[in-house]
Formats: C-alpha cells, sequence, structure tokens
C-alpha cells in the first residue's frame, strides 16, 4: 500500500521531530507491531519488549525513510529485525501460538484442541527463525510473497523456498495429527 498525501504529511511531522505526530504513527500501527511481535515469540512480555524495540528503533530512523517502499513494509522490516535480533539475544526457541480455538467446544474438546495446538506450536518454534518469520507473516499476518519478500529483503522464490521447506517439515512432524 502506497501512503497517501495525509500518511505522507504525517511521516514528514515525524521526521521534523514532531512527537504528535509520532504519536499517530504508533497508536495506527501499534496492535499490528505488537501481534508480529507475539506471534513470533509467543510471549506477551516479550512481544512488548521486542513492539517497544521496534518503536524506539522507528523514532531513532524514522530519517532514514525515503519512501522507495510503502512505510508499512518498512515498519514490518523494523520488526522483523527485531524480532530475529531478540531471538539471538535470547536464544530461547520462540514457540507459535495458534489460533484456532472455537469458544463453543466442550471441556474434552479443549483439552484436546490445547494439547495440539502445543504441539503445533512446539514444533513450528523449532523452525530455523527464516522460515518461522515467512510462516508468521503469511498465515498470520496473510501477507503476499510480495510483501514478505519486500520486508525481508529477498525474492518471492526465496520466500516461496522457504514456505515449501516450512510446510515440509510440519507436515512431517505432525503427521500424527492427521487422525485428531
Amino acid at each position: 500500500m502506497v501512503l497517501d498525501a495525509n500518511d505522507r504529511e504525517v511521516i514528514e511531522a515525524c521526521q521534523r521531530g514532531d512527537y504528535d505526530a509520532f504519536r499517530l504513527l504508533f497508536e495506527t500501527h501499534k496492535d499490528r507491531v505488537y501481534s508480529i511481535a507475539l506471534r513470533y515469540s509467543g510471549d506477551a512480555a516479550e512481544a512488548m519488549d521486542i513492539a517497544q524495540e521496534t518503536f524506539l528503533k522507528l523514532l531513532s530512523s524514522i530519517q532514514d525513510f525515503r519512501g522507495d517502499s510503502s512505510f508499512e513494509a518498512w515498519l514490518y522490516r523494523i520488526v522483523v529485525n527485531r524480532c530475529l535480533d531478540h531471538q539471538r539475544r535470547s536464544r530461547k526457541v520462540m514457540p507459535f501460538i495458534g489460533d484456532l480455538l472455537d469458544a463453543a467446544e466442550s471441556a474434552l474438546s479443549k483439552l484436546l484442541r490445547a494439547e495440539v495446538e502445543n504441539d503445533v506450536q512446539a514444533i513450528v518454534g523449532k523452525l530455523p527463525p527464516e522460515q518461522r518469520i515467512v510462516v508468521v507473516l503469511r498465515y498470520t499476518e496473510g501477507l503476499s510473497y510480495e510483501e514478505i519478500a519486500a520486508i525481508l529483503n529477498c525474492s518471492k522464490g526465496t520466500v516461496a523456498s522457504r514456505l515449501n521447506r516450512a510446510h515440509s517439515v510440519l507436515e512431517r512432524r505432525l503427521s500424527h495429527l492427521r487422525g485428531v
């Protein structure tokens, strides 16, 4: 999505040091940034840390935004980098949180779902970071291959390849769940 005239004005105001404009950017994008961080990390506290680091980085580097790509793609790239940096620092396995529970399920069904979700989270959490982030961006954020490629600064073919490898691993490791 290309910025419209009002969005460009907000970015330019941020670049001039207007904190109200930055607050508007923050309010507009905070939920999406947190969502990506939470889906990647699987932990609310870590997601808050990642989101905070993302907005600090945004504040310190807004001058670098030239508008060559969409602002959203540029911001997603910052979020992805913060996720990967956080993962490198913590060296913890980052689980993936699925959102498959139906509110009307019985207690037994909920227990079974929780067990399946934990299996999926654990397996997705063991994917290499470059595969895990494309899974998060594709399936939780609904981004296209083109958008993911722009965010990760790679080709659509690389995105497809990483997703294909992730699918293969997930299919193999989750095959025991087919009958559930």
